[in-house]
Order: C-alpha cells, then structure tokens, then sequence
C-alpha cells in the first residue's frame, strides 16, 4: 500500500472514530469542522511547512564549520523533499510542473532584486547564481504548493469569478511592476484597486467537512499574504536573508510588505489555475 493510501485509510479511521462524538450537538459539529480546517490548512502546507522548519532548525543548529554550507544543505532538502511528495503521490506531476515555473519566476526576480539591494543573502555556498542561492526559488514555490494542495483539499470553487484574462492581467502587471518601479512609478496601488475592482463580487466556497463555507476572495487573499508575512519574519529572523534595516540585527519585516506578498499570491494563484482552472459554484452553494 502506498504511503498515500495509508494516509487515506488512516484518515477515514479517526473521522469513523471522531464523528459519533459529533452527533446531537451543534457546537461539536462546528468544533470537529474547526478541527478539520485546521488539519487540511496544515497538510497544505506541507512542503511550506517544512521548508520553514528547516530554515529556523539550521540557524541554530548548523555548524560553522561543516563540510557543506547551510544554504545548500537548504537546496537539497527542497529538491529531496519534492521528489518524495512526487514518488508518494502526495503531488501530482502537473502541480509540481506549476511550482517549477513559479521557482523560476521568483529566482529571476531574486536575482533582480538583490542586484539592486532589495536584500541579500549574508552566507556563502556553492549552489547558487550570483548573490542568489538556489534554495530561495523554492520559498517562491512553497506558495505555489500551498495555492495547488488547498483548491484540492478544501474542494475549493468560486462564485462570481471574473473573466479568465482579468486575473491574468494582474498577475503579469504585478510581477512586472517588481522589476520596474526601480526604474518608472510604483504602480501598486493601482494594482491594489484593479485587484479589488475584479474579484470584489468573488467568494471563494470550500468545503472543510460535509457543508460548504464561503468567504470573500479579498478577504482569503489578505489573509494568506499576512500569515506569509509571519513566515518571512521568521526567515529573515534565521538569516536566510536580510533587508537593509536588518543589516545591524533583526527587525520585524515592515507590514508594508504585506502588500508585496499579497500581490505576489495572486501570480501564484493565476499561476496554479493552469492545473486547477477555477470551478464555478453552484448557484445553491
């Protein structure tokens, strides 16, 4: 039996063990499907998860003196930990295609930024393109991943979705304009609007148990860019990068950059509808 399939069957288990506990109570059955919000939003992030632990773990325990830099051991623990999502079934090939993508998308502009001194990367290593270690693609990826797995997990579909090109002028505009606001104006706050002006009438339906929730696409959005937000102060406390104001000790990341992150989610979003194109909600939903 694969490793995936344990899962499943291990899964049904405790929900056969766990739902009796559930009748005959309304704020049972609220609590158990808080319960299992909670389980899928962790599963989720699996990969971004680890990839998260492994960054704060090494900044404490990784010696000074070791045979291999930090930064690398950082590369090929994400390569290793993609191949066995792959090998277990637990990432399909065409995510992991999407998530390739969006690895490349962000080591470009990572290459972009630290050339202009948007931050740096303050260790050495060998598995690296100019100031760039390749292990940051990967924290570009872990949204990917995340966006990929919660659309399946949560069964999520959409009411009110607009046009197809809409969200994907969006996302083009917004990556482009993080490469050229150093050179032209910020647009950013236009694209904050434009954000708000498609996806206003948008609700986001998915399903944590047997019933189906909703909640505004806007709202969703800014949530996961304030807890990707938490994550980044977390790096940037373990090293694995530094802005300019760090540069003397840690800081916590300005809530400016949220904004940053709230754009760069919506690409990554565009970018997983390849695998996963936007399902419309029934209208009963």
């Amino acid at each position: 039996m694969s490793l995936k399939d344990q899962i499943k069957r291990r899964v049904e288990t405790f929900d056969a063990w766990a739902r009796p506990w559930t009748l005959g109570a309304p704020w049972r059955a609220g609590a158990y499907e808080f319960l299992l919000f909670g389980l899928k939003q962790a599963w989720a992030c699996l990969f971004a998860g680890t990839m998260l632990a492994l960054l704060v773990a090494t900044s404490f325990w990784w010696p000074q003196d070791a045979v291999l830099a930090r930064y690398d051991f950082l590369v090929l623990a994400a390569v290793g930990l993609q191949v066995f999502l792959l090998a277990t079934g637990l990432e399909r090939p065409r995510e992991a295609l999407v998530i390739a993508i969006f690895h490349l998308v962000g080591t470009a502009m990572e290459i972009f930024k630290t050339a202009h001194g948007s931050w740096t990367y303050p260790e050495e290593s060998l598995l690296r393109i100019g100031g760039v270690p390749l292990f940051s693609g990967f924290m570009y990826a872990c949204v990917g991943s995340f966006m990929a797995r919660i659309i399946r997990l949560m069964d999520i579909r959409f009411a009110n979705y607009p046009p197809a090109w809409a969200p994907w002028i969006l996302a083009v505009l917004a990556y482009a304009n993080f490469f050229t606001h150093h050179y032209m104006p910020d647009i950013r706050l236009g694209l904050f609007a434009f954000s708000v002006l498609i996806f206003a009438r948008t609700w986001v339906v998915y399903r944590p148990d047997v019933r189906d929730r909703r909640m505004p696409l806007l709202a969703a959005a800014i949530l996961t860019a304030f807890f990707i937000w938490i994550a980044e102060n977390l790096g940037t406390y373990a090293s694995a990068w530094v802005y300019p104001d760090q540069a003397d000790g840690w800081t916590p990341v300005s809530l400016a950059k949220m904004g940053s992150w709230y754009l760069l989610m919506m690409l990554s979003f565009v970018l997983v509808t390849l695998v996963h194109p936007p399902r419309r909600a029934e209208r009963s939903s």
